[in-house]
């Protein structure tokens, strides 16, 4: 099969076209031949040689995918059956394995590009913001990088929920983009995002937030939240080391968690599935959240998809096209 692998650690240059045998399906694992595959930051991270596959994962980067099940262990699902799923690795290629538990069937009036951009950011979304960051009936969210993939996901299923969201951007077009999938935007470049969301919110602040950046925007985050707010870190392109106000946390109640995805186990991923089957797969069908594509590549374009992603200026998602 046609893939894309990593040659050495480095830049988008070192992602190289090969032919590889076709993966093959052990226990509870389905085969899929893929129509089209996500690019996501941790594939960028990967490929700069600072996020290394888990143990047993393929070392072909790529973490969601979207086709057609053509063999393997399927459970309750089928052979010839289209859907999308999350995987730890394997996605550049023609053929991909994935846990039968961490399929989702393709969501009716969506494409297979579209598919493809659904399952790394729903995932990592309903696991941090709606359990550990425990997002409930009347709350807000703010989030960070709105014009992400992530991003864009997460302000339209909280909006479609019912929440005020309010999102922060890097440009005046971004801030645009974002409000106009639901959210409050805020271009963190011009103006200051702990005023904005304090003025938008009357005082109060936010119950949640979902924080991609980490670094000094930790202790600002704080001064954003309402009390018993909560902040989710996801990742930390700011930096791993933060000073905090621990007097602030204890007077208002306040709490900090963080997760990462790609290491958890099938079990966990298969409940995170099932979730969105009850949740977030109704909204897409009615219309209420569609992903949001930047760009479209062919699988041999892979390098190119990951400059536009380290570019910082897509909305929405890469997808990469077999």
């Amino acid at each position: 099969m046609r893939a894309i692998e990593i040659s050495r650690p480095g830049g988008p240059d070192v992602l190289t076209p090969v032919e590889r045998p076709m993966p093959q399906p052990g226990p509870g694992e389905v085969l899929i031949k893929v129509a089209a595959a996500g690019i996501n930051r941790p594939d960028v991270f990967q490929r700069a040689g600072s996020y290394p596959p888990p143990p047993g994962a393929s070392d072909l980067p790529g973490l969601e995918v979207a086709g057609e099940i053509i063999a393997g262990d399927t459970g309750d699902l089928a052979v010839g059956d289209k859907v999308c799923a999350l995987v730890a690795g394997g996605g550049y290629a023609e053929y991909c394995v994935a846990p039968a538990g961490q399929c989702l069937p393709l969501p009716a009036g969506l494409s297979m590009v579209e598919a493809a951009a659904l399952p790394e950011t729903c995932f990592t979304v309903w696991t941090n913001v709606f359990d550990r960051g425990a997002l409930a009936e009347g709350e807000s969210l703010l989030v960070h990088g709105g014009a992400s993939g992530i991003g864009t996901t997460a302000i339209q299923i909280a909006h479609a929920l019912g929440h005020t969201v309010y999102a922060t951007a890097g440009s005046d077009e971004r801030v645009r983009a974002v409000a106009a999938l639901g959210a409050k935007g805020i271009n963190y470049k011009t103006q200051d995002f702990v005023q904005q969301v304090r003025e938008l919110s009357d005082g109060r602040g936010v119950d949640v937030i979902l924080d991609m950046v980490a670094g000094d925007y930790i202790n600002r985050d704080l001064a954003c939240l309402a009390d018993d707010g909560r902040i989710v870190i996801i990742a930390q392109l700011g930096g791993s080391q933060a000073s905090i106000d621990c007097g602030q946390l204890m007077r208002r109640r306040l709490s900090i968690t963080g997760s990462t995805l790609r290491p958890r186990p099938v079990a966990f991923k298969s409940a995170i599935a099932r979730a969105l089957n009850d949740h977030v797969w109704p909204l897409i069908e009615r219309g209420a959240f569609k992903p949001i594509i930047h760009a479209t590549l062919p699988l041999e374009q892979a390098a190119e998809g990951h400059a536009m992603m380290e570019a910082g200026k897509n909305v929405g998602k890469i997808v990469l096209t077999v």
